[in-house]
């Protein structure tokens, strides 16, 4: 489960991990290994000497949010509801067509990605794709139910599945655990000083069947993710505040080290009845294949 942290003294209650169980002692656990890639290459139409990816297509993209609360043999993820609400609101702000599940179960979670990889996405920049679940070792997340293979997530989209996403970024966030091991942090001193074009044209190229994707996890390989529960996810609440902010100031990766940093930094986790669970720590993860910036201009 996820474990609760909360920046709030006394009263406040102790954060939450988004394991199987809050049991530290389950021999379950998380991990979510970098998509494995294919060895079958795509040829599409782009523009490999332009390094930022296309944002002025007429829509912004899909941005699908699984949110999962309620589990058939799992503890409830309390407040995940605030985190769905925090990126859903964000989300719409950028312009994305958001939609929303609630604790699917897993055969109509799986339908709902491949239903909208058959979609057009031809007049789309991207696609987003969030889920807020609870997981364990081995690549696997919970839906209601059961579990499913982390990689069922983007595999319907990449580029020999899904023609009209192909050159453009896919990009997944996941808030679950990754396995049971706690982070107690490490001391850092700081020292502080103190000082006063070509022409245009279509050309194809052949591209790996996984370029332009990213995902990122809550947390290290191996690791428990920490959830509070009256004010959500360390890292979706990073994720949420840092593209409210930056979104159309930064390109993605500098948004994304930002979101990593205050994870790190800004957040302990408090649960001052179990020492053994308390005062630890959390750092995201990020799997790259994108091949260009990407930056979220402002629509028009």
């Amino acid at each position: 489960m996820e474990r609760k942290n909360s920046a709030k003294p006394a009263l406040a209650r102790p954060d939450q991990l988004d394991a199987i169980s809050v049991n530290v002692t389950s021999t379950v656990t998380e991990l979510d290994a970098p998509p494995s890639p294919s060895h079958v290459s795509i040829c599409s139409s782009i523009d490999v000497e332009i390094d930022r990816y296309d944002t002025n297509h007429p829509k912004r993209g899909i941005a699908l949010i699984f949110n999962q609360v309620q589990f058939k043999s799992m503890s409830r993820r309390d407040s995940s509801d605030r985190d769905r609400d925090s990126m859903s609101s964000v989300l719409s702000r950028i312009g994305f067509d958001v939609r929303v599940f609630n604790d699917l179960k897993r055969k109509e979670l799986l339908a709902e990605l491949e239903s909208v990889a058959a979609e057009d996405h031809s007049q789309n920049d991207c696609l987003v794709v969030v889920v807020m679940t609870h997981g364990k070792a081995k690549n696997h997340l919970y839906a209601s139910d059961t579990c499913y293979k982390a990689k069922k997530l983007w595999e319907p989209f990449i580029g020999n599945e899904c023609p009209s996403l192909r050159g453009k970024p896919k990009l997944f966030f996941i808030q679950a655990c990754r396995g049971e091991k706690l982070d107690n942090g490490a001391i850092v001193r700081v020292r502080r000083m103190i000082t006063e074009k070509s022409e245009k044209g279509e050309i194809s190229y052949v591209i790996p069947t996984m370029a332009d994707l990213l995902v990122m996890y809550s947390t290290y390989d191996g690791h428990y993710s920490w959830r509070n529960p009256d004010d959500g996810s360390w890292f979706i609440q990073s994720l949420s505040y840092e593209l409210r902010a930056n979104v159309h100031r930064l390109e993605l990766l500098h948004i994304l080290t930002a979101v990593s940093r205050r994870v790190a930094y800004e957040y302990q986790s408090n649960v001052p009845y179990n020492e053994k669970l308390n005062a630890k720590k959390q750092m995201p993860c990020i799997v790259s294949m994108l091949t260009k910036l990407l930056y979220f201009q402002q629509q028009q």
